[in-house]
């Protein structure tokens, strides 16, 4: 108990050192974007996040930094789901190494080993393995308090429609808002929801599958699996980690299928995860953006090792490999699956199949998403066959912005910014993934910020003419010597 109290007061400690570090760089600075009217007569938004996980409140922060404090932070979940890692991700640890930085934004007692040594010290440190899923959670929450970011939560995105050269967007909590530049942080399901496999007999929108056949990424009430015998589809991390979290609540055997012979044994990305790739990858031009991740998405990345020894140390885990589904046919008392090797019986199915790219899933700008420029329309029609999950991401300008698939037609699109799973090919793994963030947070805020002054350079030229603070006051400093009283 001693210890939860240390931890506490380190933590009150690091708060106060942080602020005042941040106080040191002039934090927050000062609002320099000129207002505006809406139509409705209120102050229009410089900047709406939508999302406050990870990647959104990062950029909110960033943006409080830049100057820009007309904005606001809303996401839909409440207090402590924000994100996956207390939702959806079932990994006891994350995959990424400790000593990543991002969050922060460069301010060291914002750090997440400046938080862990707040509470466990210099020793605890050096022993820590790896992070905690709902450390990291934790560490966000208390980064976002210690920085001052105010965030709605309960608050939701409906839809953004264009209004002149504004966006109007209509919220859950029934606000309709006008906003000068929106920000999608809205996760890894962002730019297309979750990816369901195509079977002859199944229907992921049918009612009967509620109950028996779940995608890994939805709300899952394990206890309720207690005592069943279940089928994945997927040997991935997160197909892995949902079989063992079922398992650990009580389920008799957890069955995991792939396509593939055997699980991928070499992680790409460690191989792009360096400051020269993350900052250069996503100016380079089409060719080579287009080279690099349609290898990387082919090549695909292993499940941690972590994940595969929590299974292989729980009865009732296995693996088929080179076994893929035919067709899913729920009924009634549950699921029947037929593979390439026979027919098995499940009590409950679960979908490890990711995410989907898919900009016309994206209900939410729905009034443009039939003119988002993606990686189809600037690509070779073989390329495109190829590779045709790249070829649905939707192709960014070089600050996260949406484009025109056709120029005019569907005028305040480039004002939607995309920071989400959806930028990969564009940009490089940078909002979503932790190594990339600093990079990714920092280039959006940046280019949020020319765009705004661009925008508004006439009324910044008249300020500046306008300026009349005199710096010296009346003297005869610079009075010639031999005019000045008293000179001989």
């Amino acid at each position: 108990m001693d210890g939860v109290v240390e931890g506490d007061q380190g933590l009150a400690a690091l708060r106060k050192t942080a602020r005042h570090d941040l106080a040191r760089l002039n934090y927050p600075a000062a609002n320099w974007v000129p207002e505006r009217a809406g139509p409705d007569g209120t102050r229009v938004l410089d900047v709406l996040v939508v999302g406050a996980g990870m990647c959104g409140q990062t950029v909110g922060y960033g943006l409080l930094r830049e100057g820009i404090g007309n904005i606001r932070v809303i996401e839909r979940e409440t207090h402590g789901r924000e994100g996956p890692w207390n939702t959806t991700a079932r990994m006891p640890i994350l995959r990424s190494p400790k000593h990543l930085t991002g969050p922060d934004l460069g301010v060291p007692s914002l750090t997440f080993r400046a938080w862990y040594e707040a509470q466990h010290g210099a020793d605890g440190w050096e022993k820590l393995y790896k992070i905690a899923r709902l450390d990291w959670l934790n560490y966000l929450l208390w980064v976002r308090e210690a920085v001052g970011l105010r965030v709605e939560n309960g608050v939701g995105l409906l839809k953004v429609e264009p209004a002149g050269d504004l966006l109007r967007a209509d919220l859950s909590n029934g606000e309709t808002v006008h906003a000068r530049k929106v920000v999608l942080a809205n996760g890894r399901d962002g730019s297309g929801g979750f990816r369901w496999a195509s079977f002859p007999s199944f229907d992921p929108e049918s009612p009967i599958r509620r109950g028996r056949v779940f995608h890994t990424l939805e709300d899952i009430d394990f206890a309720k699996l207690a005592g069943k015998r279940i089928g994945v589809l997927g040997v991935l991390a997160t197909a892995i980690d949902n079989a063992c979290t079922a398992l650990e609540a009580g389920a008799a055997e957890a069955v995991c299928f792939a396509r593939r012979p055997h699980l991928p044994q070499v992680n790409k990305s460690k191989g792009v995860s360096f400051p020269g790739f993350q900052r250069g990858q996503g100016m380079l031009d089409d060719d080579w953006r287009w080279k690099i991740y349609t290898y990387m998405l082919a090549a695909g990345s292993p499940p941690p090792h972590e994940s595969v020894l929590r299974g292989q140390k729980l009865p009732g885990f296995s693996f088929r490999f080179a076994e893929p589904w035919c067709d899913v046919i729920v009924d009634e008392d549950g699921v029947t699956v037929k593979t390439t090797k026979g027919t098995e019986r499940f009590d409950v199915v679960l979908f490890g199949t990711g995410f989907d790219i898919d900009m016309g899933r994206v209900k939410e700008i729905a009034a443009f998403t039939a003119n988002v420029k993606l990686w189809a329309d600037v690509r070779s029609a073989n390329e495109v066959k190829a590779n045709a999950e790249a070829a649905r991401y939707p192709y960014l300008g070089r600050g996260f912005e949406l484009e025109e698939k056709v120029p005019g037609r569907t005028p305040g699109l480039d004002n939607i910014h995309l920071f989400n799973w959806g930028s990969i090919l564009s940009q490089g793994a940078l909002a979503g993934d932790i190594p990339g963030l600093h990079v990714g947070a920092t280039r959006l805020v940046q280019a949020l910020s020319q765009a705004l002054f661009t925008a508004d350079i006439e009324r910044h030229v008249q300020n500046m003419h306008a300026v009349e603070d005199p710096e010296l006051a009346p003297t005869n400093y610079f009075v010639p010597r031999d005019k000045r009283a008293g000179t001989l």
